[in-house]
């Protein structure tokens, strides 16, 4: 499974790239998504560096798992983390467009934690 987490680490760290380009375009503009403090701005910043963030994660899942093997659980933490590393910079993005999305960042927190805690059982195992 942790061939999943390398491909959608890469993935994760292409796409923060990319979404850093996009915001570089408009970064210099001191009233871009209201400003530099403002809450769609932090909620566009707090995206792009998800992206890179996450795909740390899944790397180091990828890694572990390949040097663990497989332990009871890591199915469902390699998707778990797949998830959250989808969901995060999607809710995020989201939020700054229309702010009721800041309810659903407990999709991602939760799959990330309790993809955590699954490969901290198993490597206990």
């Amino acid at each position: 499974m942790g061939q999943l987490n390398f491909y959608g680490a890469w993935a994760g760290i292409l796409l923060g790239f990319v979404s850093g380009a996009v915001i570089g375009l408009f970064f210099h503009r001191k009233d871009w998504l209201g400003g530099y403090s403002a809450r769609a701005r932090r909620m566009v910043r707090l995206g792009h560096i998800s992206f890179f963030g996450l795909a740390i994660i899944n790397f180091f899942y990828a890694l572990s798992a390949s040097t663990l093997a497989l332990f009871p659980g890591s199915t469902l933490a390699s998707w778990l983390f797949i998830c959250g590393a989808v969901t995060m910079p999607t809710i995020c993005f989201l939020t700054a467009w229309r702010p009721f999305f800041r309810h659903l960042f407990f999709i991602p927190v939760l799959s990330l934690i309790t993809g955590t805690i699954l490969s901290f059982q198993g490597a206990l195992i």
